[in-house]
Parts: C-alpha cells; sequence; structure tokens
C-alpha cells in the first residue's frame, strides 16, 4: 500500500504536489487541490501516523521522526520534481523535509509554508497549548476554525482528535532547530490569513530567511483556516500559479521579497 493519498494518480507526471496536513489533520483536508491543479500534475497527500492510511500507528511525537518518515517515503516518488506545501503543522514537516531531501541529493523546485510562525520569528503571536483539558484544547480548536460541526455526537472521534492534537502540538513545543544552519536555496512562498492571531503577518514574512531562493509572501482574507470551504478554488490557484512562476525563475537573481494582499488569486510578481 502507498504511504499516501492520490486523488487522481498520474503516471508520468510532469511534478509531484506533496501537501503535509495540519495538527490533529490528515491528508484527506487537502484532497481539494486535486481539482484546481494542473492535469499533469500528481498530487501526493501523506498521513503522519495515527491517522488516515496510518490510523492503526501509534502518533509520532516529535518533529525529526517525522520528517524521518515522510522522506523515507517521499525518495521513491523523486523520479519527477518535488513542490512541498504545508499548513500549521504541515508547514514546519514541509520545511524540514525540503532540508533532509536535499540531504539526500533530491532538491525540491519549491516549498510554500502557510499558517505558521518561521523559526526565528521572536515577534508577539498567540500559543495553542496541548496540556490542557479537553474542553479548554476543543474551545481553542473551534476558535481557530476547521473543525467539524458536530464532533461532539461521535464520542470516538473526538477522543481520537483530541489524542493525535495533543501529539501533534506537543511535537511543535518541543521543535527547536539549530539558532545557526544554512537556509535553504528553494524558492518559497509564505501564505497566510491576515486576521490569524496564530501566524501573523509579520511571523509569515519572517520566512523570507530560511532562504536564498526567491520568496514571496501571500495574505488573504481571513483567520488561521481561510483557505477552507469556498476559498480553496482560488487559494489553489494561487499555490499554482506560485509553483510555475518559481519553476520559471530558479535561475534568476534573488528579488526584494514580495508582499500580496489576495481575495482571489494573485499573479506573481
Amino acid at each position: 500500500m502507498t504511504a499516501f493519498l492520490r486523488p487522481r494518480p498520474v503516471p508520468d507526471p510532469d511534478l509531484r504536489l506533496v501537501a503535509f496536513h495540519h495538527a490533529g489533520g490528515s491528508g484527506s483536508a487537502y484532497f481539494p487541490l486535486s481539482r484546481g491543479i494542473p492535469a499533469e500534475w500528481d498530487l501526493l497527500l501523506p498521513d503522519l501516523p495515527g491517522r488516515g492510511r496510518r490510523h492503526r500507528d501509534e502518533p509520532l511525537r516529535d518533529i525529526p521522526a517525522m520528517v524521518a518518515r515522510v522522506v523515507e517515503d517521499l525518495l521513491d516518488w523523486a523520479d519527477a520534481p518535488l513542490a512541498l506545501f504545508g499548513h500549521s503543522l504541515g508547514a514546519v514537516v514541509a520545511a524540514e523535509t525540503a532540508r533532509a531531501l536535499g540531504a539526500h541529493g533530491v532538491e525540491p523546485v519549491w516549498l510554500g509554508v502557510s499558517g505558521r510562525p518561521a523559526a526565528g520569528y521572536r515577534g508577539p503571536k498567540a500559543t495553542l497549548p496541548y496540556d490542557v483539558s479537553d474542553d479548554e484544547m476543543l474551545r481553542h480548536l473551534f476558535a481557530l476554525g476547521g473543525m467539524p460541526d458536530r464532533i461532539h455526537e461521535v464520542p470516538e472521534f473526538r477522543a481520537q482528535l483530541l489524542r493525535l492534537v495533543r501529539a501533534d502540538l506537543g511535537a511543535l513545543a518541543g521543535y527547536a532547530p539549530p539558532a545557526v544552519r544554512p537556509p535553504l536555496t528553494v524558492p518559497m512562498t509564505a501564505f497566510g490569513g491576515t486576521e490569524d492571531d496564530w501566524a501573523p503577518p509579520a511571523a509569515i514574512a519572517a520566512w523570507a530567511a530560511e532562504t536564498t531562493g526567491p520568496f514571496r509572501r501571500l495574505l488573504f482574507p481571513g483567520g488561521h483556516f481561510h483557505f477552507l470551504g469556498p476559498a480553496f478554488g482560488s487559494f489553489t490557484a494561487a499555490l499554482v500559479a506560485e509553483v510555475r512562476a518559481a519553476t520559471r525563475s530558479t535561475s534568476r537573481p534573488r528579488p526584494t521579497p514580495g508582499v500580496v494582499t489576495a481575495g482571489a488569486a494573485s499573479p506573481p510578481v
């Protein structure tokens, strides 16, 4: 069995887009990407242990272990260029996976991060605790958005979700990358919501220090899960435009970081 959910497998793709899920989530949350990406792209949606295709596995509780598992799975799919995208927890996993793949001689053509402050950001930001009561945890999760409205009607699902969220948030709390290390060289786009208290626009902009490649920040109206629901189509269009711009411009000098506030798909500048 493949380690990835593949909504519409492409046998000989021009590119493979790998989308990493948020804390407590699974790859299936990013299934709508398949409706808007080019027909010649293959979409890989990994599930970290404890959910989706790996629901029988024990959840991992540190970022290096998550990255090692993902890299082991991805190396078998590196016969086409890889573009990596991750939201929230997935942003950290995507960025660290890009570094780890580089050590294996596999350089992603693009890295997209969303809804997560850069590791080097030292400004004010909200934090999501993982060691509070179940009711308090659910209050925080509903405030973030993206939660099933009827979660209380299925106690088993509620318990499993909280178990995964605590494991994932614990991994983020223990995440401590080296203070000094070489930056990435891949083109990068950082996405954010204009009203996301957990990853405010300044924290999104700080990702620019993580790469020497071209960098862009795109802001969309809304909060932490600004792209879910009706906005998913326009967000996907913006993501596709960013990947296409990156694959056209990797040989160009690094530009001054761009800032775009987007209500829909925004053309590259």
